[in-house]
Order: C-alpha cells, then sequence, then structure tokens
C-alpha cells in the first residue's frame, strides 16, 4: 500500500489514523520478516513505512492521544 501524504493523514480522524497505524506497523512488521528470511523484494519500502509511522504518531500526539 503506498504511503500517505502529510496533508492526507491530517485530514484523518483519530480513529482512521489509529487504524493506518496498526496497517503500517503489520505491513512493516511483514516486510522485516521477508528481509530476515532472505526473500527480501522491495526493501526501500521499509524507510518508507518507518517514516509514515512516526508522521502518523507526530499528528496523533499534536491532537493530544498518546500511544
Amino acid at each position: 500500500m503506498p504511503t500517505r501524504k502529510v496533508e492526507e493523514l491530517r485530514g484523518m480522524t483519530n480513529e482512521e489514523l489509529l487504524e493506518r497505524l496498526r496497517e503500517v506497523e503489520k505491513e512493516f512488521f511483514l516486510l522485516e520478516a521477508k528481509r530476515l528470511m532472505g526473500a527480501a523484494e522491495k526493501i526501500h519500502l521499509n524507510r518508507e513505512l518507518r517514516r509514515e509511522k512516526a508522521r502518523i504518531l507526530t499528528i496523533l500526539r499534536e491532537r493530544g492521544i498518546r500511544i
């Protein structure tokens, strides 16, 4: 799934952001598992997913929601 821009993320509700955060964490876990098993494709996505996770967490913290 492609990463989202900050403007798109800011337009989402808190519940949508939390759901997207779960999706990003799941995708990251699966990519990392594939990388460790030696079957990695698209390893550049790890970096993008980490950044998207950071963006989501930043927006949630700005809104006063702690995870």
